[in-house]
Protein backbone atom coordinates (compact mmCIF):
# COMPACT_ATOMS: atom_id res chain seq x y z
CA UNK A 1 0.00 0.00 0.00
CA UNK A 2 1.41 3.36 -1.02
CA UNK A 3 0.96 6.38 1.23
CA UNK A 4 0.32 9.82 -0.28
CA UNK A 5 3.37 11.66 1.07
CA UNK A 6 1.87 15.15 0.66
CA UNK A 7 -1.35 14.19 2.43
CA UNK A 8 0.62 12.49 5.19
CA UNK A 9 2.75 15.61 5.70
CA UNK A 10 -0.31 17.85 5.92
CA UNK A 11 -1.99 15.52 8.39
CA UNK A 12 1.14 15.38 10.52
CA UNK A 13 1.39 19.20 10.45
CA UNK A 14 -2.25 19.57 11.48
CA UNK A 15 -1.80 17.13 14.33
CA UNK A 16 1.29 18.99 15.53
CA UNK A 17 -0.60 22.28 15.40
CA UNK A 18 -3.42 20.84 17.48
CA UNK A 19 -0.93 19.55 20.01
CA UNK A 20 0.79 22.93 20.25
CA UNK A 21 -2.46 24.91 20.37
CA UNK A 22 -4.03 22.61 22.92
CA UNK A 23 -6.17 24.43 25.45
CA UNK A 24 -5.33 27.08 28.00
CA UNK A 25 -6.41 26.37 31.53
CA UNK A 26 -6.93 29.01 34.17
CA UNK A 27 -9.01 32.19 34.15
CA UNK A 28 -8.84 34.66 31.27
CA UNK A 29 -8.18 38.20 32.45
CA UNK A 30 -11.04 40.63 32.92
CA UNK A 31 -10.65 44.08 34.45
CA UNK A 32 -12.21 44.15 37.92
CA UNK A 33 -15.27 46.40 38.11
CA UNK A 34 -14.45 49.76 39.71
CA UNK A 35 -16.92 52.44 40.66
CA UNK A 36 -15.96 55.72 39.02
CA UNK A 37 -17.77 58.87 40.23
CA UNK A 38 -19.97 60.65 37.74
CA UNK A 39 -17.98 63.81 38.41
CA UNK A 40 -14.79 64.39 40.33
CA UNK A 41 -15.39 66.27 43.53
CA UNK A 42 -14.30 69.88 43.19
CA UNK A 43 -14.73 70.02 39.43
CA UNK A 44 -16.48 73.20 38.31
CA UNK A 45 -19.33 72.51 35.92
CA UNK A 46 -20.28 69.20 34.28
CA UNK A 47 -17.58 66.68 33.38
CA UNK A 48 -16.20 66.99 29.85
CA UNK A 49 -13.82 64.92 27.78
CA UNK A 50 -11.11 67.60 27.58
CA UNK A 51 -8.42 67.37 30.25
CA UNK A 52 -5.32 69.22 31.34
CA UNK A 53 -3.54 65.87 30.94
CA UNK A 54 -4.04 66.07 27.16
CA UNK A 55 -1.35 68.76 26.98
CA UNK A 56 2.38 68.12 26.93
CA UNK A 57 4.42 69.41 29.85
CA UNK A 58 6.18 72.02 27.70
CA UNK A 59 2.74 73.52 26.96
CA UNK A 60 1.92 73.83 30.67
CA UNK A 61 5.08 75.63 31.80
CA UNK A 62 6.03 78.85 30.03
CA UNK A 63 9.38 79.46 31.71
CA UNK A 64 12.24 78.66 29.33
CA UNK A 65 14.71 77.96 32.13
CA UNK A 66 12.27 75.58 33.79
CA UNK A 67 11.68 73.75 30.51
CA UNK A 68 15.43 73.46 29.99
CA UNK A 69 15.84 71.98 33.47
CA UNK A 70 13.07 69.45 32.87
CA UNK A 71 14.56 68.44 29.52
CA UNK A 72 17.99 67.97 31.10
CA UNK A 73 16.47 65.91 33.92
CA UNK A 74 14.65 63.65 31.46
CA UNK A 75 17.98 62.98 29.76
CA UNK A 76 20.25 62.56 32.77
CA UNK A 77 18.21 61.70 35.86
CA UNK A 78 19.32 58.54 37.63
CA UNK A 79 15.80 57.22 38.26
CA UNK A 80 14.97 57.57 34.56
CA UNK A 81 18.05 55.59 33.61
CA UNK A 82 17.27 52.91 36.21
CA UNK A 83 13.69 52.65 34.95
CA UNK A 84 14.93 52.19 31.38
CA UNK A 85 17.18 49.31 32.45
CA UNK A 86 14.31 47.73 34.39
CA UNK A 87 12.36 47.68 31.15
CA UNK A 88 15.29 46.03 29.37
CA UNK A 89 15.54 43.45 32.14
CA UNK A 90 11.82 42.66 31.91
CA UNK A 91 12.08 42.28 28.14
CA UNK A 92 14.96 39.86 28.54
CA UNK A 93 12.94 37.78 31.04
CA UNK A 94 10.04 37.76 28.57
CA UNK A 95 12.45 36.49 25.92
CA UNK A 96 13.42 33.63 28.22
CA UNK A 97 9.73 32.70 28.55
CA UNK A 98 9.21 32.83 24.79
CA UNK A 99 12.13 30.47 24.25
CA UNK A 100 10.11 27.67 25.86
CA UNK A 101 7.88 27.57 22.78
CA UNK A 102 10.82 26.30 20.72
CA UNK A 103 12.71 23.00 20.83
CA UNK A 104 15.77 22.94 23.04
CA UNK A 105 18.86 21.63 21.22
CA UNK A 106 22.11 20.59 22.87
CA UNK A 107 25.28 19.31 21.25
CA UNK A 108 28.28 17.57 22.73
CA UNK A 109 31.50 15.85 21.74
CA UNK A 110 34.18 13.83 23.49
CA UNK A 111 37.41 11.88 23.10
CA UNK A 112 39.00 9.23 25.24
CA UNK A 113 42.08 6.99 25.02
CA UNK A 114 42.29 3.79 27.01
CA UNK A 115 44.19 0.51 27.29
CA UNK A 116 42.84 -2.69 28.75
CA UNK A 117 44.78 -4.31 31.58
CA UNK A 118 46.84 -7.35 30.60
CA UNK A 119 45.78 -9.00 33.84
CA UNK A 120 42.13 -8.99 32.70
CA UNK A 121 42.83 -11.05 29.56
CA UNK A 122 46.21 -12.69 30.20
CA UNK A 123 45.84 -14.94 27.19
CA UNK A 124 45.52 -12.07 24.71
CA UNK A 125 48.93 -10.77 23.69
CA UNK A 126 49.72 -7.29 22.37
CA UNK A 127 46.94 -5.18 23.89
CA UNK A 128 47.17 -1.65 22.49
CA UNK A 129 45.78 1.70 23.60
CA UNK A 130 42.55 2.64 21.77
CA UNK A 131 41.03 5.99 20.87
CA UNK A 132 37.29 6.53 21.07
CA UNK A 133 35.48 9.55 19.58
CA UNK A 134 31.87 10.53 20.15
CA UNK A 135 29.58 13.38 19.02
CA UNK A 136 25.92 13.82 19.88
CA UNK A 137 23.00 16.13 19.21
CA UNK A 138 19.97 16.11 21.51
CA UNK A 139 16.55 17.76 21.02
CA UNK A 140 13.75 18.15 23.55
CA UNK A 141 10.44 19.95 23.11
CA UNK A 142 7.61 20.38 25.59
CA UNK A 143 4.21 20.33 23.86
CA UNK A 144 2.11 23.05 25.50
CA UNK A 145 -1.07 21.03 25.78
CA UNK A 146 -2.62 22.93 28.69
CA UNK A 147 -1.25 26.41 28.07
CA UNK A 148 1.34 26.46 30.85
CA UNK A 149 3.96 28.05 28.61
CA UNK A 150 1.39 30.41 27.10
CA UNK A 151 0.40 31.58 30.57
CA UNK A 152 4.07 32.07 31.48
CA UNK A 153 4.47 34.24 28.38
CA UNK A 154 1.31 36.15 29.17
CA UNK A 155 2.66 36.94 32.64
CA UNK A 156 6.05 37.96 31.22
CA UNK A 157 4.46 40.28 28.64
CA UNK A 158 2.37 41.90 31.37
CA UNK A 159 5.50 42.43 33.47
CA UNK A 160 7.16 44.16 30.52
CA UNK A 161 4.16 46.44 30.04
CA UNK A 162 4.08 47.16 33.77
CA UNK A 163 7.73 48.21 33.79
CA UNK A 164 7.16 50.37 30.70
CA UNK A 165 4.24 52.11 32.41
CA UNK A 166 6.33 52.48 35.54
CA UNK A 167 9.03 54.14 33.44
CA UNK A 168 6.49 56.61 32.07
CA UNK A 169 5.37 57.21 35.64
CA UNK A 170 8.96 58.04 36.55
CA UNK A 171 9.08 60.57 33.70
CA UNK A 172 5.88 62.25 34.89
CA UNK A 173 7.02 62.25 38.52
CA UNK A 174 10.34 63.75 37.49
CA UNK A 175 8.62 66.58 35.60
CA UNK A 176 6.55 67.21 38.73
CA UNK A 177 9.54 67.13 41.08
CA UNK A 178 11.65 69.49 38.97
CA UNK A 179 8.80 71.97 38.52
CA UNK A 180 7.93 71.86 42.23
CA UNK A 181 11.56 72.38 43.21
CA UNK A 182 11.94 75.24 40.76
CA UNK A 183 8.87 77.06 42.10
CA UNK A 184 10.09 76.47 45.64
CA UNK A 185 13.43 78.01 44.65
CA UNK A 186 11.78 81.06 43.10
CA UNK A 187 9.66 81.49 46.24
CA UNK A 188 12.78 81.44 48.41
CA UNK A 189 14.34 84.01 46.06
CA UNK A 190 11.31 86.26 46.60
CA UNK A 191 11.44 85.80 50.38
CA UNK A 192 15.16 86.68 50.31
CA UNK A 193 14.39 89.81 48.32
CA UNK A 194 11.69 90.79 50.83
CA UNK A 195 14.04 90.11 53.75
CA UNK A 196 16.86 92.19 52.25
CA UNK A 197 14.50 95.06 51.49
CA UNK A 198 13.00 94.94 54.98
CA UNK A 199 16.43 94.68 56.61
CA UNK A 200 17.56 97.83 54.79
CA UNK A 201 14.44 99.66 55.96
CA UNK A 202 14.85 98.54 59.59
CA UNK A 203 18.53 99.46 59.50
CA UNK A 204 17.69 103.03 58.45
CA UNK A 205 15.17 103.24 61.28
CA UNK A 206 17.60 101.87 63.83
CA UNK A 207 20.40 104.24 62.73
CA UNK A 208 17.98 107.16 62.97
CA UNK A 209 16.82 106.19 66.44
CA UNK A 210 20.34 105.55 67.64
CA UNK A 211 21.45 109.01 66.54
CA UNK A 212 18.42 110.56 68.18
CA UNK A 213 19.04 108.57 71.36
CA UNK A 214 22.60 109.85 71.53
CA UNK A 215 21.22 113.36 71.10
CA UNK A 216 18.65 112.78 73.85
CA UNK A 217 15.67 113.11 71.45
CA UNK A 218 14.54 109.46 71.41
CA UNK A 219 13.65 106.88 74.05
CA UNK A 220 15.70 103.80 74.80
CA UNK A 221 12.61 101.62 74.33
CA UNK A 222 12.08 102.77 70.76
CA UNK A 223 15.76 102.28 69.92
CA UNK A 224 15.84 98.79 71.45
CA UNK A 225 12.64 97.81 69.59
CA UNK A 226 14.13 99.05 66.31
CA UNK A 227 17.33 97.07 66.99
CA UNK A 228 15.35 93.90 67.74
CA UNK A 229 13.34 94.24 64.51
CA UNK A 230 16.56 94.77 62.55
CA UNK A 231 18.27 91.73 64.10
CA UNK A 232 15.33 89.34 63.62
CA UNK A 233 14.88 90.39 60.00
CA UNK A 234 18.62 90.23 59.26
CA UNK A 235 18.77 86.73 60.79
CA UNK A 236 16.31 85.50 58.17
CA UNK A 237 18.76 86.31 55.34
CA UNK A 238 21.44 83.65 56.03
CA UNK A 239 18.70 81.11 56.80
CA UNK A 240 17.05 81.77 53.44
CA UNK A 241 20.44 81.61 51.71
CA UNK A 242 20.99 78.20 53.34
CA UNK A 243 17.61 76.96 52.10
CA UNK A 244 18.32 78.29 48.59
CA UNK A 245 21.62 76.39 48.37
CA UNK A 246 19.91 73.21 49.62
CA UNK A 247 17.13 73.56 47.03
CA UNK A 248 19.65 74.26 44.25
CA UNK A 249 21.60 71.14 45.19
CA UNK A 250 18.43 69.07 45.18
CA UNK A 251 17.52 70.35 41.72
CA UNK A 252 21.07 69.77 40.51
CA UNK A 253 20.79 66.12 41.63
CA UNK A 254 17.45 65.73 39.81
CA UNK A 255 19.00 66.93 36.56
CA UNK A 256 22.10 64.78 37.05
CA UNK A 257 24.58 67.54 37.91
CA UNK A 258 27.07 68.01 40.69
CA UNK A 259 26.04 70.68 43.26
CA UNK A 260 26.01 74.08 41.55
CA UNK A 261 23.83 77.17 41.13
CA UNK A 262 20.60 76.83 39.15
CA UNK A 263 19.69 79.23 36.37
CA UNK A 264 16.57 81.34 36.97
CA UNK A 265 13.90 82.41 34.52
CA UNK A 266 10.67 84.23 35.26
CA UNK A 267 10.04 85.57 38.75
CA UNK A 268 7.51 83.80 40.95
CA UNK A 269 4.76 86.35 40.34
CA UNK A 270 5.33 86.25 36.57
CA UNK A 271 4.64 82.51 36.24
CA UNK A 272 1.46 81.90 34.26
CA UNK A 273 -1.53 80.18 35.85
CA UNK A 274 -4.56 79.12 33.77
CA UNK A 275 -7.85 80.52 35.13
CA UNK A 276 -9.73 77.21 34.77
CA UNK A 277 -8.58 73.61 34.45
CA UNK A 278 -10.62 70.85 32.80
CA UNK A 279 -10.22 67.55 34.65
CA UNK A 280 -11.75 65.29 32.00
CA UNK A 281 -14.09 62.34 32.44
CA UNK A 282 -13.50 60.34 35.63
CA UNK A 283 -13.61 57.04 33.74
CA UNK A 284 -10.79 58.19 31.46
CA UNK A 285 -8.46 58.48 34.45
CA UNK A 286 -7.91 54.71 34.32
CA UNK A 287 -6.36 55.07 30.86
CA UNK A 288 -4.37 58.25 31.53
CA UNK A 289 -2.41 57.55 34.70
CA UNK A 290 0.68 55.39 34.18
CA UNK A 291 0.59 54.08 37.75
CA UNK A 292 -2.94 52.74 37.24
CA UNK A 293 -1.99 51.13 33.94
CA UNK A 294 1.07 49.57 35.60
CA UNK A 295 -1.09 48.27 38.47
CA UNK A 296 -3.47 46.68 35.97
CA UNK A 297 -0.63 44.97 34.13
CA UNK A 298 0.55 43.54 37.44
CA UNK A 299 -2.99 42.22 37.83
CA UNK A 300 -2.79 40.64 34.37
CA UNK A 301 0.49 38.98 35.33
CA UNK A 302 -0.85 37.52 38.57
CA UNK A 303 -3.95 36.31 36.73
CA UNK A 304 -1.71 34.44 34.25
CA UNK A 305 0.26 32.95 37.13
CA UNK A 306 -2.97 31.42 38.40
CA UNK A 307 -3.23 29.71 34.99
CA UNK A 308 0.34 28.42 35.31
CA UNK A 309 -0.46 26.94 38.72
CA UNK A 310 -3.61 25.31 37.28
CA UNK A 311 -1.68 23.83 34.34
CA UNK A 312 0.76 22.18 36.74
CA UNK A 313 -2.02 19.74 37.74
CA UNK A 314 -2.03 18.26 34.22
CA UNK A 315 0.48 15.96 32.51
CA UNK A 316 3.41 17.36 30.51
CA UNK A 317 4.11 15.87 27.11
CA UNK A 318 7.68 16.11 25.81
CA UNK A 319 9.20 14.98 22.53
CA UNK A 320 12.87 14.02 22.49
CA UNK A 321 15.35 13.10 19.82
CA UNK A 322 19.00 12.24 19.66
CA UNK A 323 21.55 11.73 16.91
CA UNK A 324 25.04 10.57 17.80
CA UNK A 325 28.14 8.89 16.55
CA UNK A 326 30.64 6.70 18.44
CA UNK A 327 33.70 5.30 16.67
CA UNK A 328 37.44 4.78 17.11
CA UNK A 329 38.05 6.93 14.02
CA UNK A 330 36.62 10.40 13.36
CA UNK A 331 35.84 9.44 9.77
CA UNK A 332 33.51 6.67 11.03
CA UNK A 333 31.50 8.87 13.42
CA UNK A 334 28.57 9.42 11.06
CA UNK A 335 29.07 6.29 9.04
CA UNK A 336 29.13 2.92 10.72
CA UNK A 337 29.24 4.60 14.13
CA UNK A 338 26.07 6.65 13.86
CA UNK A 339 23.09 6.09 16.14
CA UNK A 340 19.78 7.91 16.56
CA UNK A 341 16.61 7.80 18.62
CA UNK A 342 13.20 9.51 18.74
CA UNK A 343 10.78 9.28 21.61
CA UNK A 344 8.08 10.94 23.61
CA UNK A 345 7.45 11.17 27.30
CA UNK A 346 4.48 11.92 29.51
CA UNK A 347 5.08 13.19 33.03
CA UNK A 348 2.06 13.55 35.28
CA UNK A 349 1.86 14.44 38.97
CA UNK A 350 0.52 11.63 41.17
CA UNK A 351 1.36 12.54 44.74
CA UNK A 352 3.00 15.87 45.61
CA UNK A 353 2.05 16.23 49.26
CA UNK A 354 -0.54 18.88 48.35
CA UNK A 355 2.29 21.06 46.99
CA UNK A 356 0.40 21.83 43.78
CA UNK A 357 -2.75 22.73 45.73
CA UNK A 358 -0.82 25.12 47.93
CA UNK A 359 0.96 26.69 44.94
CA UNK A 360 -2.42 27.28 43.31
CA UNK A 361 -3.80 28.81 46.51
CA UNK A 362 -0.76 31.07 46.75
CA UNK A 363 -1.21 32.20 43.12
CA UNK A 364 -4.89 32.98 43.74
CA UNK A 365 -3.96 34.91 46.89
CA UNK A 366 -1.40 36.97 44.95
CA UNK A 367 -4.05 37.74 42.34
CA UNK A 368 -6.50 38.85 45.04
CA UNK A 369 -3.82 41.07 46.58
CA UNK A 370 -3.07 42.66 43.20
CA UNK A 371 -6.80 43.19 42.70
CA UNK A 372 -7.15 44.99 46.04
CA UNK A 373 -4.07 47.09 45.29
CA UNK A 374 -5.50 48.03 41.89
CA UNK A 375 -8.85 49.02 43.37
CA UNK A 376 -7.12 51.04 46.09
CA UNK A 377 -4.93 52.80 43.50
CA UNK A 378 -7.98 53.77 41.46
CA UNK A 379 -9.84 55.14 44.48
CA UNK A 380 -6.75 57.03 45.64
CA UNK A 381 -6.32 58.49 42.13
CA UNK A 382 -9.78 60.04 42.25
CA UNK A 383 -8.97 61.46 45.69
CA UNK A 384 -5.68 62.97 44.48
CA UNK A 385 -7.37 64.65 41.53
CA UNK A 386 -10.14 66.02 43.75
CA UNK A 387 -7.67 67.33 46.34
CA UNK A 388 -5.56 69.05 43.70
CA UNK A 389 -8.60 70.54 41.96
CA UNK A 390 -9.97 72.00 45.18
CA UNK A 391 -6.53 73.24 46.22
CA UNK A 392 -5.98 75.04 42.92
CA UNK A 393 -9.34 76.81 43.10
CA UNK A 394 -9.26 77.64 46.82
CA UNK A 395 -5.67 78.84 46.78
CA UNK A 396 -6.70 81.39 44.15
CA UNK A 397 -9.15 82.80 46.70
CA UNK A 398 -6.48 82.73 49.40
CA UNK A 399 -4.03 84.59 47.17
CA UNK A 400 -6.58 87.24 46.33
CA UNK A 401 -7.37 87.89 50.01
CA UNK A 402 -3.72 87.75 51.01
CA UNK A 403 -2.88 90.34 48.34
CA UNK A 404 -5.54 92.59 49.86
CA UNK A 405 -3.94 92.09 53.27
CA UNK A 406 -0.52 93.12 51.92
CA UNK A 407 -2.03 96.25 50.39
CA UNK A 408 -3.74 97.11 53.68
CA UNK A 409 -0.55 96.63 55.70
CA UNK A 410 1.37 98.88 53.31
CA UNK A 411 -1.29 101.54 53.84
CA UNK A 412 -1.00 100.98 57.59
CA UNK A 413 2.76 101.52 57.49
CA UNK A 414 2.29 104.78 55.58
CA UNK A 415 -0.42 106.02 57.96
CA UNK A 416 1.54 105.09 61.07
CA UNK A 417 4.56 106.98 59.71
CA UNK A 418 2.37 110.03 59.12
CA UNK A 419 0.98 109.77 62.67
CA UNK A 420 4.49 109.47 64.08
CA UNK A 421 5.74 112.51 62.17
CA UNK A 422 2.69 114.43 63.36
CA UNK A 423 3.44 113.48 66.98
CA UNK A 424 0.22 111.48 67.31
CA UNK A 425 1.89 108.09 67.93
CA UNK A 426 5.20 106.63 69.01
CA UNK A 427 7.42 104.68 66.68
CA UNK A 428 6.48 101.34 68.20
CA UNK A 429 3.27 101.63 66.21
CA UNK A 430 5.31 102.06 63.03
CA UNK A 431 7.51 99.05 63.86
CA UNK A 432 4.48 96.89 64.52
CA UNK A 433 2.95 97.84 61.16
CA UNK A 434 6.24 97.10 59.36
CA UNK A 435 6.52 93.65 60.98
CA UNK A 436 2.96 92.82 59.98
CA UNK A 437 3.66 93.91 56.41
CA UNK A 438 6.78 91.70 56.29
CA UNK A 439 4.84 88.66 57.50
CA UNK A 440 2.01 89.32 55.03
CA UNK A 441 4.39 89.65 52.07
CA UNK A 442 6.08 86.35 52.97
CA UNK A 443 2.69 84.67 53.29
CA UNK A 444 1.67 85.99 49.87
CA UNK A 445 4.84 84.58 48.33
CA UNK A 446 4.14 81.16 49.86
CA UNK A 447 0.54 81.16 48.65
CA UNK A 448 1.69 81.99 45.13
CA UNK A 449 4.14 79.07 45.31
CA UNK A 450 1.41 76.78 46.62
CA UNK A 451 -0.84 77.71 43.68
CA UNK A 452 1.89 76.83 41.20
CA UNK A 453 2.66 73.59 43.02
CA UNK A 454 -1.05 72.66 43.04
CA UNK A 455 -1.06 73.07 39.25
CA UNK A 456 1.90 70.68 39.04
CA UNK A 457 0.22 68.20 41.37
CA UNK A 458 -3.00 68.33 39.37
CA UNK A 459 -1.14 67.73 36.11
CA UNK A 460 0.56 64.70 37.67
CA UNK A 461 -2.66 63.40 39.27
CA UNK A 462 -4.45 63.54 35.92
CA UNK A 463 -1.66 61.59 34.19
CA UNK A 464 -0.30 64.52 32.21
CA UNK A 465 1.22 63.89 28.79
CA UNK A 466 -0.47 60.49 28.47
CA UNK A 467 -1.01 60.93 24.73
CA UNK A 468 2.70 61.40 24.05
CA UNK A 469 4.39 58.40 22.54
CA UNK A 470 7.88 57.39 23.57
CA UNK A 471 9.15 58.82 20.27
CA UNK A 472 7.48 62.18 20.98
CA UNK A 473 8.96 62.32 24.47
CA UNK A 474 12.40 61.52 23.10
CA UNK A 475 12.04 63.99 20.25
CA UNK A 476 11.05 66.83 22.57
CA UNK A 477 13.75 65.94 25.07
CA UNK A 478 16.42 66.13 22.39
CA UNK A 479 15.11 69.54 21.27
CA UNK A 480 15.20 70.99 24.78
CA UNK A 481 18.32 73.14 25.21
Amino acid sequence: MRINRKRFTLSLGAAAWLLVAGCTVGPNYQRPPVTAPEQIRGQAGPAEAASLADQAWWEIFQDDELKALIGEALRNNYDVRLAAWRVEGARAVAGVSRSQFLPQVQAGAGWSRSQASKLVNPGVPGARPENLYDANLGVSWEIDLWGRIRRLNEAARAEVLATEEARRGVLLSLVSDVATGYFQLRELDLELEIAERSTASFRETYDLFNRRLEAGAASGLETASAGASLASTAAAIPELERQIVAEENRLAFLVGRNPQPIERGKALNDQLLPPAIPAGLPSDLLERRPDLRAAEQQLVATNAEVGVAAANFFPRLSLTGAFAGIAPQVADLFGNGKTWSVGGGLLTPVFQGRRLNQEHRAAVARWEQAKVQYEASVTNAFAEVSTALVAYRKLADVEREQARAVTSYRDAVKLSNDRYLAGLADYLEVLQAQQQQLAAENSLARVRRDRLVSLVQLYKALGGGWRLSDQEWSSRISQTP
